[in-house]
């Protein structure tokens, strides 16, 4: 649902947008502000915003909204999803850390406006009490069958009732923190050489917020074949062959959006078993299974 701007809101969108061109410009050359992007600049943060949220917009919606003054703010999902591209956890959370100062001349013009009787008052503190108090939940991700943390930074998609969700990373122990007014959490979790799993906690188990993921064998045999011994070839090019589906659809990516390269098996069984140094650094992306086969890959070569 697409809402009307208020001067907060729009204030708060400019700031936003202003974060935003500082998160991309840490490890993209630019300096100009974000309204004065173009082609090429465009095209590297759809890119950056994908490998870190997981999420696009389109060139038309980045002209819409961050190269003009729009008449309504985005869609709430988008909000909170560029919200958590600049470090936040939604667009709430970003509000609540970035306005303070206009909140507090908001609620100077209301009390000047409105009579607010004293008898209602212990009712109003008890609602904003209610509203106002969170539950914290911290977990971290360890392998189950090292019983090691998992150092590699993994996809969390906090699921909502009646919203879009949340996405998130842990970061370099693996762990990760959200608050929520809600008494459960559930979330997803996606990792290239685990299995994805759906964990629910409730909030009076959150003194366990170790989360064991199970080692993909599949995914770890990718990566072994790709940096394996290269004598071995014959025997990994047989074992690729009953690893994937015949019809699988397999994809690699590029960085900078220049474009998807699309493999038939046998194309990409021949890309892992010629021995090349670009062999060392594929990275698997995305994976799905059918009947124990691969069906479906992406990956991308650093």
């Amino acid at each position: 649902m697409i809402r009307p701007v208020n001067t907060n809101d729009k204030h708060l969108f400019n700031l936003l947008k202003d974060s935003i061109g500082s998160t991309f410009s840490k490890e993209h050359p630019v300096t100009e502000a974000v309204e004065k992007w173009k082609g090429e600049e465009i095209v590297a943060f759809q890119e950056d915003l994908f490998s870190k949220v997981k999420a696009r917009v389109s060139e038309k919606w980045f002209y819409t909204y961050f190269k003009n003054e729009a008449d309504k703010l985005p869609r709430i999902d988008m909000l909170n999803m560029l919200s958590a591209y600049v470090g936040y956890a939604n667009w709430n959370d970003f509000k609540l850390k970035n306005s303070s100062g206009t909140v507090k001349q908001h609620k100077k013009g209301l009390l000047k406006k409105y009579y607010i009787p004293l008898l209602m008052i212990p009712l109003l503190v008890f609602v904003g009490f209610y509203w106002t108090n969170e539950n914290s939940f911290h977990f971290c991700l360890v392998d189950e069958d090292k019983n090691e943390p998992i150092s590699s930074i993994v996809d969390v998609k906090i699921l909502q009732q009646g919203q879009s969700p949340l996405y998130l990373k842990t970061d370099s122990l693996g762990c990760f923190s959200f608050q929520t007014k809600e008494k459960i959490i559930q979330f997803v979790v996606q990792s290239p050489y685990h299995k994805t799993d759906t964990i629910s906690r409730h909030i009076d188990t959150k003194n366990r917020p170790v989360v064991k993921l199970r080692t993909d064998d599949y995914a770890l045999m990718l990566q072994y074949y790709s940096n394996g011994n290269k004598a071995d070839w014959k025997k990994r090019k047989l074992q690729l062959q009953q690893l994937i589906a015949e019809d699988a659809q397999i994809y690699q990516l590029f960085s900078q959006n220049l474009g998807i390269e699309l493999y038939s098996k046998e194309e990409f069984i021949n890309k892992l078993t010629i021995p090349t140094s670009s062999l060392r650094n594929i990275k698997i992306l995305d994976k799905a299974y059918k009947d124990g086969k691969i069906i479906k890959l992406k990956f991308m070569v650093k």
